[in-house]
Protein backbone atom coordinates (compact mmCIF):
# COMPACT_ATOMS: atom_id res chain seq x y z
CA UNK A 1 0.00 0.00 0.00
CA UNK A 2 2.65 2.24 1.29
CA UNK A 3 4.57 2.00 -2.79
CA UNK A 4 1.24 2.39 -4.47
CA UNK A 5 0.82 6.05 -2.54
CA UNK A 6 4.13 6.93 -2.85
CA UNK A 7 4.06 5.70 -6.49
CA UNK A 8 0.79 7.90 -7.07
CA UNK A 9 2.27 10.59 -5.53
CA UNK A 10 4.89 10.35 -7.97
CA UNK A 11 2.94 10.04 -11.26
CA UNK A 12 1.31 13.15 -10.01
CA UNK A 13 4.39 15.26 -9.32
CA UNK A 14 5.34 14.41 -12.71
CA UNK A 15 2.03 15.28 -14.23
CA UNK A 16 1.75 18.09 -12.17
CA UNK A 17 5.88 19.75 -13.53
CA UNK A 18 5.11 18.65 -17.32
CA UNK A 19 1.95 20.71 -17.69
CA UNK A 20 3.92 23.45 -16.33
CA UNK A 21 5.23 26.21 -19.16
CA UNK A 22 7.66 27.83 -16.61
CA UNK A 23 9.53 28.24 -13.36
CA UNK A 24 8.07 31.26 -13.16
CA UNK A 25 4.27 29.53 -13.43
CA UNK A 26 5.34 26.68 -11.01
CA UNK A 27 5.44 30.02 -8.20
CA UNK A 28 8.45 27.84 -6.45
CA UNK A 29 9.14 28.66 -2.95
CA UNK A 30 11.98 27.26 -0.55
CA UNK A 31 11.95 27.57 2.70
CA UNK A 32 13.98 25.69 5.93
CA UNK A 33 15.92 25.95 9.15
CA UNK A 34 18.73 24.90 10.70
CA UNK A 35 18.97 24.54 14.80
CA UNK A 36 21.89 23.27 16.95
CA UNK A 37 21.24 22.38 20.66
CA UNK A 38 23.63 22.03 23.81
CA UNK A 39 22.40 19.97 26.26
CA UNK A 40 23.83 20.09 30.40
CA UNK A 41 22.18 17.69 32.75
CA UNK A 42 22.72 16.77 36.70
CA UNK A 43 22.24 13.23 37.79
CA UNK A 44 21.73 11.17 34.37
CA UNK A 45 22.06 11.20 30.70
CA UNK A 46 19.17 12.41 29.16
CA UNK A 47 17.79 11.07 25.44
CA UNK A 48 21.20 9.23 24.46
CA UNK A 49 23.63 11.90 24.81
CA UNK A 50 26.16 12.26 27.55
CA UNK A 51 23.96 15.47 28.80
CA UNK A 52 25.90 14.98 32.51
CA UNK A 53 28.70 16.20 31.03
CA UNK A 54 27.32 18.59 28.16
CA UNK A 55 26.43 17.66 25.19
CA UNK A 56 26.28 19.58 21.55
CA UNK A 57 25.15 16.51 20.10
CA UNK A 58 21.57 17.44 18.84
CA UNK A 59 21.44 18.85 15.48
CA UNK A 60 18.53 19.40 13.04
CA UNK A 61 18.09 20.87 9.32
CA UNK A 62 14.92 20.69 7.36
CA UNK A 63 14.31 22.23 3.63
CA UNK A 64 11.06 22.25 2.53
CA UNK A 65 10.36 22.96 -1.27
CA UNK A 66 6.98 23.43 -2.59
CA UNK A 67 5.02 24.87 -6.16
CA UNK A 68 1.29 26.22 -7.00
CA UNK A 69 1.29 25.14 -10.58
CA UNK A 70 -2.45 25.88 -10.66
CA UNK A 71 -3.99 28.41 -8.41
CA UNK A 72 -5.50 25.36 -6.59
CA UNK A 73 -2.82 22.47 -6.31
CA UNK A 74 -0.22 22.60 -3.96
CA UNK A 75 2.91 20.22 -4.45
CA UNK A 76 5.78 19.91 -2.43
CA UNK A 77 8.26 18.04 -0.01
CA UNK A 78 10.20 18.39 3.28
CA UNK A 79 13.41 16.41 4.10
CA UNK A 80 15.24 16.67 7.46
CA UNK A 81 18.54 15.97 8.99
CA UNK A 82 18.31 14.97 12.22
CA UNK A 83 21.04 13.79 14.77
CA UNK A 84 20.46 13.57 18.43
CA UNK A 85 22.83 11.52 20.89
CA UNK A 86 22.47 7.91 19.56
CA UNK A 87 19.73 8.65 17.23
CA UNK A 88 19.34 9.83 13.95
CA UNK A 89 22.37 11.32 11.95
CA UNK A 90 20.38 10.22 8.98
CA UNK A 91 18.34 12.33 6.37
CA UNK A 92 14.59 11.56 6.16
CA UNK A 93 11.71 12.24 4.32
CA UNK A 94 9.30 14.33 6.73
CA UNK A 95 6.42 14.66 3.67
CA UNK A 96 5.74 14.79 0.37
CA UNK A 97 2.14 15.60 -0.73
CA UNK A 98 -0.27 17.46 -3.50
CA UNK A 99 -2.89 19.29 -1.96
CA UNK A 100 -5.80 20.64 -3.97
CA UNK A 101 -7.64 23.08 -2.06
CA UNK A 102 -11.38 23.50 -3.42
CA UNK A 103 -12.08 25.95 -1.08
CA UNK A 104 -11.83 26.97 2.35
CA UNK A 105 -14.71 24.31 3.83
CA UNK A 106 -12.62 21.45 1.35
CA UNK A 107 -9.46 20.35 0.60
CA UNK A 108 -7.14 17.75 0.19
CA UNK A 109 -3.83 16.21 0.39
CA UNK A 110 -2.36 12.75 -0.18
CA UNK A 111 1.22 11.44 -0.53
CA UNK A 112 3.21 10.86 2.81
CA UNK A 113 1.41 13.60 4.68
CA UNK A 114 1.83 14.95 8.29
CA UNK A 115 -0.94 13.29 10.76
CA UNK A 116 -3.80 15.82 12.33
CA UNK A 117 -3.61 15.06 16.14
CA UNK A 118 -3.56 17.02 18.98
CA UNK A 119 -2.30 20.88 19.06
CA UNK A 120 1.19 20.76 18.29
CA UNK A 121 2.05 17.15 15.56
CA UNK A 122 1.66 19.44 12.24
CA UNK A 123 4.01 21.93 13.57
CA UNK A 124 6.14 19.96 15.64
CA UNK A 125 8.67 19.73 12.42
CA UNK A 126 8.93 23.76 12.26
CA UNK A 127 10.86 24.93 15.22
CA UNK A 128 10.58 28.72 14.52
CA UNK A 129 7.17 28.35 15.17
CA UNK A 130 7.07 27.83 18.55
CA UNK A 131 8.95 28.92 21.90
CA UNK A 132 9.59 25.79 23.62
CA UNK A 133 13.36 23.61 22.93
CA UNK A 134 11.68 20.49 23.88
CA UNK A 135 7.92 20.38 23.68
CA UNK A 136 6.03 17.88 26.50
CA UNK A 137 7.37 14.74 26.21
CA UNK A 138 4.33 12.58 27.11
CA UNK A 139 2.79 13.63 23.50
CA UNK A 140 4.86 14.79 21.22
CA UNK A 141 8.54 12.37 21.78
CA UNK A 142 11.36 14.24 19.77
CA UNK A 143 12.96 10.44 19.95
CA UNK A 144 9.57 9.17 17.59
CA UNK A 145 9.53 12.77 16.06
CA UNK A 146 9.74 11.35 12.47
CA UNK A 147 7.68 8.19 13.52
CA UNK A 148 5.02 10.29 14.47
CA UNK A 149 4.65 13.35 12.06
CA UNK A 150 3.31 11.76 9.29
CA UNK A 151 1.60 8.95 7.45
CA UNK A 152 1.01 7.71 4.16
CA UNK A 153 -2.33 7.96 2.71
CA UNK A 154 -4.36 11.31 2.87
CA UNK A 155 -6.04 14.03 4.60
CA UNK A 156 -9.42 16.09 4.36
CA UNK A 157 -9.73 19.60 5.89
CA UNK A 158 -11.54 22.43 6.03
CA UNK A 159 -13.40 25.39 7.82
CA UNK A 160 -17.59 25.72 8.41
CA UNK A 161 -18.61 28.46 9.72
CA UNK A 162 -20.97 28.30 12.49
CA UNK A 163 -23.47 31.19 11.96
CA UNK A 164 -22.81 34.85 13.17
CA UNK A 165 -22.45 33.68 16.70
CA UNK A 166 -21.03 30.26 16.68
CA UNK A 167 -17.40 30.57 15.56
CA UNK A 168 -15.83 28.23 13.16
CA UNK A 169 -15.04 24.80 13.22
CA UNK A 170 -11.81 23.07 11.93
CA UNK A 171 -11.73 19.49 10.79
CA UNK A 172 -9.22 16.72 9.87
CA UNK A 173 -10.07 13.32 8.67
CA UNK A 174 -7.40 11.06 7.97
CA UNK A 175 -6.27 7.86 6.61
CA UNK A 176 -3.67 5.03 5.27
CA UNK A 177 -0.36 3.81 6.90
CA UNK A 178 2.00 4.49 9.51
CA UNK A 179 5.62 3.45 10.25
CA UNK A 180 8.09 3.20 13.46
CA UNK A 181 11.08 2.42 11.69
CA UNK A 182 13.69 0.08 13.20
CA UNK A 183 15.59 2.85 14.51
CA UNK A 184 12.94 4.35 16.18
CA UNK A 185 13.37 5.72 19.69
CA UNK A 186 10.32 4.10 20.92
CA UNK A 187 12.52 0.99 20.90
CA UNK A 188 15.50 1.82 22.63
CA UNK A 189 14.91 -0.24 25.52
CA UNK A 190 14.22 -3.11 23.74
CA UNK A 191 17.47 -2.72 21.26
CA UNK A 192 19.17 -2.63 24.37
CA UNK A 193 17.80 -5.96 26.05
CA UNK A 194 18.31 -7.57 22.52
CA UNK A 195 15.31 -7.23 20.45
CA UNK A 196 15.13 -5.81 17.28
CA UNK A 197 12.92 -5.18 14.19
CA UNK A 198 15.01 -4.82 10.75
CA UNK A 199 11.63 -3.42 8.81
CA UNK A 200 10.18 -1.52 11.76
CA UNK A 201 6.86 -1.65 12.33
CA UNK A 202 3.94 -0.39 10.45
CA UNK A 203 -0.13 -0.64 9.93
CA UNK A 204 -2.91 1.06 9.27
CA UNK A 205 -4.01 4.43 11.23
CA UNK A 206 -7.06 6.67 10.64
CA UNK A 207 -8.73 9.23 12.50
CA UNK A 208 -9.58 12.87 12.95
CA UNK A 209 -9.70 16.04 14.37
CA UNK A 210 -11.92 18.92 15.65
CA UNK A 211 -11.27 22.49 16.61
CA UNK A 212 -13.52 24.90 17.35
CA UNK A 213 -12.66 28.55 17.05
CA UNK A 214 -15.46 29.76 19.93
CA UNK A 215 -17.43 32.87 19.76
CA UNK A 216 -15.07 34.27 22.45
CA UNK A 217 -12.22 36.00 20.94
CA UNK A 218 -8.86 34.01 21.48
CA UNK A 219 -10.25 30.80 22.81
CA UNK A 220 -10.22 26.90 20.66
CA UNK A 221 -11.42 24.04 22.28
CA UNK A 222 -10.41 20.85 20.31
CA UNK A 223 -9.92 16.94 20.33
CA UNK A 224 -8.49 14.17 18.27
CA UNK A 225 -8.91 10.34 17.93
CA UNK A 226 -6.26 8.35 16.13
CA UNK A 227 -7.17 4.65 15.55
CA UNK A 228 -4.59 1.52 14.28
CA UNK A 229 -5.50 -1.67 13.65
CA UNK A 230 -3.82 -4.60 14.15
CA UNK A 231 -0.22 -3.88 13.36
CA UNK A 232 2.56 -6.69 13.19
CA UNK A 233 6.57 -6.99 12.51
CA UNK A 234 9.25 -10.03 12.27
CA UNK A 235 11.79 -9.60 15.04
CA UNK A 236 15.24 -11.07 16.02
CA UNK A 237 15.73 -11.67 19.73
CA UNK A 238 20.02 -12.28 20.65
CA UNK A 239 18.84 -13.43 24.47
CA UNK A 240 19.91 -17.26 24.82
CA UNK A 241 16.49 -19.02 26.15
CA UNK A 242 17.04 -21.34 29.30
CA UNK A 243 14.86 -24.31 28.64
CA UNK A 244 14.40 -27.53 31.71
CA UNK A 245 16.22 -30.67 30.16
CA UNK A 246 17.53 -28.62 27.34
CA UNK A 247 19.91 -26.47 29.03
CA UNK A 248 20.11 -23.42 27.44
CA UNK A 249 19.94 -21.99 23.74
CA UNK A 250 21.69 -19.48 21.92
CA UNK A 251 19.93 -16.98 20.36
CA UNK A 252 19.49 -15.23 18.15
CA UNK A 253 16.22 -16.30 17.40
CA UNK A 254 13.28 -15.00 14.34
CA UNK A 255 9.81 -14.27 16.05
CA UNK A 256 6.84 -11.41 15.44
CA UNK A 257 5.65 -8.63 17.21
CA UNK A 258 2.11 -8.12 17.62
CA UNK A 259 0.52 -5.12 18.76
CA UNK A 260 -2.89 -4.57 18.94
CA UNK A 261 -5.36 -2.25 17.81
CA UNK A 262 -5.42 1.53 19.31
CA UNK A 263 -7.71 4.10 20.09
CA UNK A 264 -5.67 7.44 21.08
CA UNK A 265 -7.66 10.53 22.24
CA UNK A 266 -6.31 13.86 22.61
CA UNK A 267 -8.37 16.95 24.52
CA UNK A 268 -6.80 20.30 24.30
CA UNK A 269 -7.01 24.01 24.46
CA UNK A 270 -5.70 26.96 23.97
CA UNK A 271 -6.31 31.03 24.68
CA UNK A 272 -4.96 33.98 23.82
CA UNK A 273 -5.10 37.50 24.28
CA UNK A 274 -2.40 40.49 23.76
CA UNK A 275 0.63 39.02 24.85
CA UNK A 276 -0.59 36.25 26.97
CA UNK A 277 -1.20 32.71 25.25
CA UNK A 278 -2.31 29.84 27.73
CA UNK A 279 -2.27 26.28 26.28
CA UNK A 280 -3.43 22.38 27.97
CA UNK A 281 -3.71 19.32 26.47
CA UNK A 282 -4.38 15.61 27.71
CA UNK A 283 -3.71 12.16 25.79
CA UNK A 284 -4.24 8.70 26.38
CA UNK A 285 -2.15 6.05 24.94
CA UNK A 286 -3.29 2.51 25.61
CA UNK A 287 -1.70 -0.56 24.14
CA UNK A 288 -0.65 -4.08 24.13
CA UNK A 289 0.31 -6.87 22.38
CA UNK A 290 2.70 -9.99 22.39
CA UNK A 291 6.19 -10.55 21.58
CA UNK A 292 6.27 -14.37 20.29
CA UNK A 293 9.95 -16.03 19.82
CA UNK A 294 10.29 -19.18 17.70
CA UNK A 295 12.60 -21.21 19.15
CA UNK A 296 13.69 -24.53 16.83
CA UNK A 297 14.95 -26.91 19.65
CA UNK A 298 11.43 -26.50 21.23
CA UNK A 299 8.96 -27.02 17.48
CA UNK A 300 8.99 -31.03 18.04
CA UNK A 301 7.87 -30.65 21.18
CA UNK A 302 4.62 -28.57 19.81
CA UNK A 303 5.36 -25.50 20.97
CA UNK A 304 5.88 -23.07 18.20
CA UNK A 305 6.78 -20.35 20.03
CA UNK A 306 7.61 -18.42 23.21
CA UNK A 307 5.48 -15.97 24.08
CA UNK A 308 5.68 -12.38 25.98
CA UNK A 309 2.85 -10.50 26.41
CA UNK A 310 3.38 -6.67 27.33
CA UNK A 311 0.79 -3.32 28.16
CA UNK A 312 0.89 -0.15 28.68
CA UNK A 313 -1.27 2.95 29.77
CA UNK A 314 0.09 5.58 29.12
CA UNK A 315 -1.85 8.58 30.15
CA UNK A 316 -0.08 12.63 29.87
CA UNK A 317 -1.11 16.20 29.85
CA UNK A 318 0.59 19.53 30.17
CA UNK A 319 -0.46 22.62 30.77
CA UNK A 320 1.54 25.78 29.67
CA UNK A 321 1.59 29.77 29.24
CA UNK A 322 4.02 31.94 27.88
CA UNK A 323 4.03 36.01 27.25
CA UNK A 324 5.68 38.48 24.98
CA UNK A 325 7.53 41.04 26.82
CA UNK A 326 8.55 42.74 23.67
CA UNK A 327 8.35 41.77 20.25
CA UNK A 328 11.48 40.21 20.07
CA UNK A 329 11.35 38.63 23.90
CA UNK A 330 9.10 35.83 24.75
CA UNK A 331 8.81 33.72 28.26
CA UNK A 332 7.28 30.97 29.53
CA UNK A 333 6.85 28.07 31.44
CA UNK A 334 4.89 24.46 31.54
CA UNK A 335 4.64 21.49 33.74
CA UNK A 336 3.60 17.91 32.06
CA UNK A 337 2.83 14.84 33.55
CA UNK A 338 3.12 10.96 32.22
CA UNK A 339 2.03 7.98 33.98
CA UNK A 340 1.97 4.52 33.01
CA UNK A 341 -0.64 2.86 34.81
CA UNK A 342 0.14 -0.55 34.32
CA UNK A 343 3.60 -0.23 35.73
CA UNK A 344 5.16 -0.84 39.10
CA UNK A 345 4.97 1.81 41.08
CA UNK A 346 8.68 3.73 41.33
CA UNK A 347 10.14 5.94 39.64
CA UNK A 348 10.26 4.16 36.41
CA UNK A 349 6.00 4.79 36.50
CA UNK A 350 6.08 8.33 35.98
CA UNK A 351 7.75 11.20 34.44
CA UNK A 352 7.00 14.98 36.09
CA UNK A 353 8.78 17.93 34.32
CA UNK A 354 8.56 21.28 35.58
CA UNK A 355 9.90 23.85 32.60
CA UNK A 356 10.99 27.89 32.43
CA UNK A 357 11.48 28.74 28.94
CA UNK A 358 12.78 32.17 27.02
CA UNK A 359 12.94 33.23 23.13
CA UNK A 360 14.80 36.02 21.36
CA UNK A 361 14.39 36.68 17.70
CA UNK A 362 17.68 38.33 17.09
CA UNK A 363 15.88 39.53 13.36
CA UNK A 364 13.41 37.52 11.10
CA UNK A 365 15.86 34.98 10.38
CA UNK A 366 17.73 33.97 13.44
CA UNK A 367 16.69 33.01 16.77
CA UNK A 368 17.80 31.87 20.20
CA UNK A 369 15.86 29.74 22.91
CA UNK A 370 17.15 28.74 26.42
CA UNK A 371 15.30 26.33 28.63
CA UNK A 372 15.63 24.74 32.63
CA UNK A 373 13.84 21.82 32.92
CA UNK A 374 12.99 20.16 36.64
CA UNK A 375 12.49 16.16 35.57
CA UNK A 376 10.94 13.88 38.49
CA UNK A 377 10.54 10.00 37.14
CA UNK A 378 12.50 8.10 34.89
CA UNK A 379 9.28 6.93 32.68
CA UNK A 380 10.52 9.35 29.45
CA UNK A 381 13.85 10.03 28.53
CA UNK A 382 16.06 7.84 29.70
CA UNK A 383 18.00 4.17 28.24
CA UNK A 384 20.60 1.94 30.46
CA UNK A 385 23.32 2.59 28.08
CA UNK A 386 23.68 5.87 28.54
CA UNK A 387 23.71 5.52 32.38
CA UNK A 388 25.57 2.11 33.37
CA UNK A 389 25.62 3.63 36.94
CA UNK A 390 22.10 3.25 36.87
CA UNK A 391 19.20 5.94 36.85
CA UNK A 392 18.65 8.64 39.44
CA UNK A 393 14.62 9.44 39.83
CA UNK A 394 15.55 13.42 39.46
CA UNK A 395 17.51 15.22 36.93
CA UNK A 396 17.99 18.94 36.39
CA UNK A 397 18.42 19.53 32.49
CA UNK A 398 19.60 23.08 31.00
CA UNK A 399 19.14 23.40 27.33
CA UNK A 400 20.41 25.66 24.82
CA UNK A 401 19.03 26.17 20.98
CA UNK A 402 20.74 28.59 18.33
CA UNK A 403 18.31 28.30 15.17
CA UNK A 404 18.75 30.35 11.85
CA UNK A 405 15.28 29.85 9.32
CA UNK A 406 14.67 31.23 5.95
Amino acid sequence: MKRLWIGTMALTLMSVFAVAQSLDDLNIQIHGYATQGFLYSSQNNVLTTNSSDGSPAWTEAVVNISAHPIPKLRVGAQVRYFLLGNLGNAITLDWAQAEYKVNNRFGVRFGKVKTPTGLFNEIQDIDSSYMWSLLPQGIYPIVSRNSLLSHTGGVVYGTLKLGTSGGELDYRAFGGERELAADDGYFIGLRESGIAFPNGVNGAVLGGTLKWNTPVNGLMVGASDLRDTLWSATMTDANSITVPGLGTLSGPFNGTYMLQPLDVPFYFGRYEKNKVSITGEWARLPFSGTLNVVVPALVPFGIPYLQTPFRADQRAWYGMASYKVTSKMQFGMYHSQSVNHQAVLGPSRYSKDWVLSARYDMNEFVYAKAEQHFLDGTEIGYDANANPGGINPSTRLTILKLGVSF
